[in-house]
């Protein structure tokens, strides 16, 4: 018998109701190699559901080109190239596109705004992902939103009256835990480590739709264009990050689309592609083995700078105590070509009643790849759930073959063992996440925090920072 699942997404939810009750709305702006998304989430402060409110989802690739007075920083992973200003217009113009639709108010009702971006490929250390972000924000002022609205708030008389009585910053700061998880003392890990934090947030959030507590310890996936991630410990109250994860995700498929002659050839997606029937075919094993062949999950080595095309520091990783997990097609996509080769040849033989299928299950064995080379260092435990995100993981047949065949070493199906737990947006439901835990707005009956089966941590973050609690 087929096992279930589901892919977890928020319920949507209108800006009427919102004003009803006790909401913390919360605006996602991300920046990706493949599409720039703008969401916009509201939590329920009492129960700690995450809602949707409005979605636009454009590709990247159509940002307009540099002017002539403009200097580019870099380019996605297909080489569109971006400038400060161009990024900043993208920006302003799809925030300003969601917000009018959603009929919201900036000043009444959006409480704050969280910008990421996965187009790491085009700088050469983690941390020059900084100019980018700069330019997310000034997309973000430019279409009103106020400073005050992307930072942390100091005291609870800087948040709007509705919600001052839900915060706990009278008694507890933001300290960097989010969902009571730390990120690597040392940040320069991997250059995406943001959208790690995020997703990992993100899936914890959406789990409170569920009957499933997934809390600490966990590991997560984010399938983008790049992959991102991390692995928690069960530390309390706050866990450690003890693995993450670089290169490349949905880029792999995409590869295997691209010389189909149905997407463009430079910079075609796996999105791109429109399928009206059902497809009920399986993809042929030499198929899947050529492509696997060419594609690299491995730990990064010390002295790598790049994984994926992903800049990495393993040294840094080292120094926190972080296993770094690279996926990649060849070595930093040298073999991309060969990729698309096999996926011509598949599509030239069985048009995309072979190729999806082998799509499917690449990615499938990909991830197995990863949680197996995981189990063999030491990152899962008993305990360890799993939760994973993005459009090159949750899409197509790739959750119900996950569930049917994602084992552990010792043969048992994973789903026997652990938990499962697939998030449709988990990054942006990790902004809104994330946004509460800089305002310190916790549920304590309802805990996203801490461990599984465990008590809401705030009293031992109260100890922790006032010096009392053991570590």
């Amino acid at each position: 018998m087929a096992r279930k699942f589901k892919v977890v997404k928020p319920r949507s939810i209108s800006v009427s109701s919102l004003r009803m009750g006790p909401y913390y709305t919360v605006a996602s702006v991300e920046l990706g190699n493949t599409t720039t998304k703008c969401i916009l989430v509201s939590t329920n402060l009492e129960t700690a559901e995450i809602f949707e409110i409005e979605k636009e989802v454009v590709f990247t690739r159509d940002v307009r080109p540099p002017r002539g007075n403009e200097e580019s920083f870099g380019t996605t992973l297909v080489g569109v190239p971006l400038t400060r200003e161009s990024v900043s217009e993208l920006v302003e113009n799809i925030l300003r596109r969601v917000i009018k639709r959603a009929r919201l108010n900036i000043e009444r009702d959006l409480h704050f705004v969280v910008r990421s971006t996965g187009v790491t490929a085009c700088f050469s250390k983690p941390d020059e992902v900084g100019a980018i972000v700069k330019a997310l924000a000034n997309g973000c002022l430019a279409a009103g939103i106020r400073p005050r609205m992307m930072t942390a708030s100091l005291i609870p008389e800087n948040l709007s009256a509705g919600i001052r009585d839900f915060t706990w910053l009278k008694k507890v700061y933001f300290d960097g835990a989010i969902a009571s998880s730390l990120p690597p003392a040392n940040t320069e890990v991997v250059a995406n480590e943001m959208e790690g934090e995020l997703a990992t947030a993100g899936i914890k959030g959406a789990a409170k739709s569920t009957d499933t507590d997934f809390r600490n310890p966990v590991m997560t996936l984010d399938f983008g264009t790049t992959l991102a991630g991390r692995v928690t410990d069960d530390n309390f109250p706050y866990s450690n990050t003890i693995g993450s994860f670089a290169g490349l995700g949905g880029a792999i498929p995409d590869a295997l689309v691209r010389r189909t002659g149905e997407v463009n050839r430079e910079t075609g997606c796996v999105l791109d592609v429109q399928i009206k029937k059902r497809i009920t075919s399986s993809a042929e094993t030499d198929d899947i083995e050529a492509a696997l062949h060419l594609v690299r999950v491995e730990a990064v080595k010390s002295g790598t700078t790049r994984f994926g095309t992903v800049p990495v520091n393993p040294n840094a990783a080292d120094e926190s105590g972080v296993t770094l997990i690279g996926v990649d097609i060849g070595i930093n996509g040298s073999k991309v070509d060969e990729l698309e080769k096999v996926g011509k040849s598949a599509f030239e033989r069985g048009g995309w009643t072979l190729l999806m299928p082998l799509v499917d299950e690449v990615q499938t064995k990909i991830l197995q790849r990863i949680v197996t080379l995981a189990e063999e260092m030491g990152l899962i435990t008993n305990q360890t759930s799993l939760g994973l995100t993005g459009r090159a993981i949750t899409t197509g047949k790739k959750p119900s073959l996950i569930m049917e065949s994602l084992h552990l070493s010792s043969d048992a199906l994973w789903t026997d063992r652990h938990q499962l737990l697939f998030v449709e947006d988990g990054l942006a439901m990790g902004a809104a996440v994330a946004a509460r835990c800089m305002n310190s707005m916790g549920t304590r009956h309802n805990p996203m925090g801490g461990r599984k089966g465990d008590r809401c941590i705030m009293g031992a973050r109260i100890e922790k920072q006032r010096g009392t609690h053991d570590l």
